[in-house]
């Protein structure tokens, strides 16, 4: 729960937390990897492999005469090998020792996939150390490494999707639609053998008008293997003049180039820390050298790929989970090959293979999304530190709002802070106002002061955020007259009435979904009633109150559709009046000119939390969607809805800023020993009854007091919080129980889990129990 950076500066080694191959000791999982003979050795080839696979060990194989031509392979290339009656691909890591094992036991490979190394060393390294330190199957976490395509064992050829005009296209069925006009002009200059989709891109033309052609029949996309070049890096539009603040962050980070160095920059939203981001760039990309940057959404993505293609003429590639697979893998390759100078992903990109990278930023570092929540659950601003100290480049996190981690860090000495307390353009800071629910009349959820205020802004023609993070209808479906409640049979959580596509009921946490019912099951009244405000409820009321008004919902239901964010990005940035409605989608990076009011409806029950963090991630949110406001000429208002304004923590929020509260914060975790003052891991067990979750964490943490190595310490080095039920105890079907383990060092603590980890693995008390280990947990929901 602490920042891996103060790893990155401590070595931490996590000693004992080596795995053991299949018959023999493995190379421990922190980047000492198995050299291979260059020579062949006499005897048999035996091999190290890892497997995608829910074990800790990485299994021995025998090289067969047939493929001996090949040998030696290089570390990091694909290997098909059997396993049980399957066949399975996985990573060749080296070759191993002869010693203690028997050769008449082990199976033979089938084929090396790879005449190449995939993963260079730098990345096989990195990939152990995460291994390791999060403690997970390597095989599986190198697996994560890789394209789907890749992992299924497909050919690697070095693809690029080409555009070209169909036999039959016609220049004339286009009249009525110049853009496409000019795309099809494009295409007609290089109708032989057809124009790569990243220069016409470059040349003006847009995906969606080439989608259009293609749907018309006028154009067609193809694959065609292309030689991976690297083009020389011209400015596209001349750097903005930063002011002072900006210069300083520029020269600062430019004096820590080829070295590492771990910079925040905290910068108030609007200052201009992207602006600051481009300039710093750009000396690394002249030196040939390339740039991943790593965002919290894929909603950012095309933001950020917008920004930078207009800085840079330059192959710039995104990576997320929205691509096909054909179009992460030619991303993919376009990185590994040094092709694409700049590499824009979400949290997995931080694991793409990139020969030249000079520079790591991590944009909104505070945000949870950089953390997996489930099977390999690393953070991946943490491993980016890692991967900078390692690869000897800067990274830089950039907030409005870091979290308590990397001020500790800052405090300590370990991160370089800069900062930016002017908006770019001199626009001022939004006034933040709370309005009393108390007694306070509301329509439609607003309270009369919210709708006035409103009222006046759309008046002027500028716009309006709506912040409300629920989706849907509204939370609860209610019966007036026995208080029944629609519940999820799978969660101990109400079912979410939904309208759209259809009335349904629908579980958040779970997916469960039903029909309404049209009358209460446990009395038969007929006037069941939604209760409480969603998004799609609230559009409902707001189209009521202003019925001339666009309203823009923007939640996972109303931007599912490919291009549906786009269309309302680009109305947004029309000069025209307009409410921008929507759940935490909204507060992320985005960039609004012309919203000047900014109104929080529900934050009373982020600082009322079990989850100790919940104050913090509350207080980051409101100053996100805060500084939504008032990023243009005109000045910005925010209005927050609450019944607590007395609340301590709210009001130094709002009157002395994030910097005061975070202060506050940071006091309250060192009184209490909570992260990032001590280390901790998240102990999960989930089964079928609520008494065996309980049974089988307590019974694996006496496991944990009785190894040899705590019990040769003086004073127990751990304390431990639980077993106890989780705060949402059933969750689709399962019961689910927590421990938290506290350790004030953290290279103890690493070495006590290591061991005990892997009994806990292998017990068979195991069976029926799904457990997991999260290694500085950010949610314990």
């Amino acid at each position: 729960m602490t920042s891996l950076g103060q790893q990155v500066f401590t070595q931490n080694t996590a000693e004992g937390n080596a795995q053991k191959t299949k018959n023999q000791d493995q190379p421990d999982l922190l980047g000492h990897v198995a050299v291979p003979d260059e020579t062949p050795a006499k005897g048999p080839i035996i091999i190290q492999v890892a497997l995608p696979v829910p074990l800790f060990d990485v299994f021995s194989y025998l090289v067969p005469d047939a493929l001996l031509a090949q040998w030696p392979f290089a570390p990091g290339c694909r290997v098909c090998v059997p396993f049980g009656k399957r066949e399975l691909v996985g990573i060749y890591l080296g070759q191993a020792t002869n010693d203690g094992i028997q050769p008449d036991k082990l199976k033979t490979i089938h084929t090396v996939l790879d005449d190449e190394s995939l993963l260079p060393e730098s990345m096989l390294k990195l990939l152990h150390w995460a291994a390791s330190y999060y403690h997970y199957p390597i095989g599986e976490v190198i697996s994560c490494a890789l394209p789907t395509l890749l992992r299924q064992g497909r050919p690697y050829n070095l693809l690029a999707q080409y555009w070209r005009l169909t036999a039959t296209a016609e220049r004339e069925a286009l009249k009525r639609a110049p853009k496409q006009l000019e795309t099809f002009d494009l295409l007609k200059l290089h109708d032989e053998p057809g124009a790569p989709e990243s220069a016409l891109l470059l040349m003006g033309a847009s995906k969606k008008q080439l989608q259009l052609l293609q749907e018309k029949g006028l154009a067609e996309c193809f694959l065609q293997k292309t030689e991976h070049q690297t083009h020389p890096v011209k400015l596209a539009e001349l750097p903005l003049i930063p002011n002072d603040e900006q210069q300083l962050a520029i020269d600062t980070i430019k004096q820590h180039l080829a070295s590492f160095k771990g910079i925040l920059l905290d910068g108030l939203t609007g200052s201009g820390k992207t602006e600051v981001y481009l300039q710093a760039m750009q000396p690394v990309l002249e030196a040939g050298q390339q740039v991943l940057v790593l965002v919290p959404e894929i909603g950012l993505t095309p933001q950020t790929l917008d920004r930078f293609r207009s800085r840079f003429q330059c192959e710039i590639v995104a990576m997320h989970s929205n691509l096909t697979d054909v179009a992460r893998l030619q991303a993919w390759q376009a990185a590994q090959t040094g092709r694409a100078q700049i590499v824009i992903g979400t949290r997995s990109a931080v694991f793409t293979p990139m020969p030249k990278l000079g520079l790591i930023i991590i944009d909104e570092e505070h945000d949870v999304s950089f953390k997996q929540q489930d099977t390999f659950r690393y953070h991946a601003r943490d491993v980016a530190l890692c991967r900078g100290h390692r690869e000897s480049c800067p990274v830089i996190l950039g907030s409005a709002t870091p979290c308590l981690e990397s001020l500790h860090l800052v405090e300590e000495g370990k991160l370089l802070s800069l900062k930016l307390t002017q908006r770019a353009g001199n626009a001022a800071l939004a006034k933040i106002q709370l309005i009393d629910l108390k007694n306070q009349p509301r329509e439609h959820g607003l309270a009369r002061d919210l709708i006035d205020a409103i009222k006046q802004r759309l008046k002027k023609q500028e716009q309006v955020l709506i912040f409300l993070n629920r989706r849907g209808y509204a939370p609860v479906l209610l019966c007036p007259q026995c208080a029944w409640q629609a519940d999820c049979p799978r969660c101990d959580a109400h079912l979410t009435v939904h309208r759209q596509p259809s009335e349904h009921l629908h579980c958040h946490h779970c997916n469960y979904q039903s029909r309404l019912p049209a009358a209460c099951p446990s009395c038969q009244s007929t006037t069941l009633t939604p209760t409480g405000m969603g998004t799609a409820r609230l559009e409902e009321g707001l189209k009521e109150l202003f019925p001339d008004t666009d309203i823009l919902r923007v939640d996972r239901d109303s931007t599912s559709r490919v291009g549906s964010w786009e269309r309302i990005y680009e109305r947004a940035h029309q000069e025209k009046g307009a409410i921008l409605l929507g759940t935490q989608m909204l507060a992320k990076g985005h960039h609004f000119p012309h919203v000047t009011l900014v109104a929080i409806l529900d934050v009373d029950g982020g600082f009322l939390n079990v989850d100790f963090r919940a104050p913090e991630r509350t207080a980051q949110l409101i100053m996100q969607v805060a500084g939504r406001a008032g990023r243009g000429q005109k000045a910005g208002l925010v209005l927050i809805q609450t019944f607590k304004p007395e609340n301590p923590l709210l009001q130094i929020l709002i009157q002395q800023g994030y910097a005061a509260f975070a202060k506050t914060c940071m006091a309250e975790r060192k009184a209490m020993l909570l992260p990032p003052y001590r280390y901790c891991a998240l102990i999960r067990a989930e089964t079928p009854q609520a008494e065996k979750s309980l049974q089988f964490l307590q019974h694996v943490l006496t496991l944990l007091y009785a190894q040899p190595e705590a019990k040769q310490l003086e004073k127990p080095p751990l304390e431990i919080w639980g077993p106890v039920p989780a705060p949402m105890e059933r969750r689709a079907g399962v019961f689910r129980a927590h421990a938290l383990i506290f350790c004030k060092d953290r290279r103890l603590l690493h070495h006590l889990l290591g061991h005990w980890w892997l009994q806990v693995c292998k017990l068979p008390e195991r069976r029926g129990v799904r457990c997991s280990i999260d290694i500085d947990a950010q949610e314990m929901s």
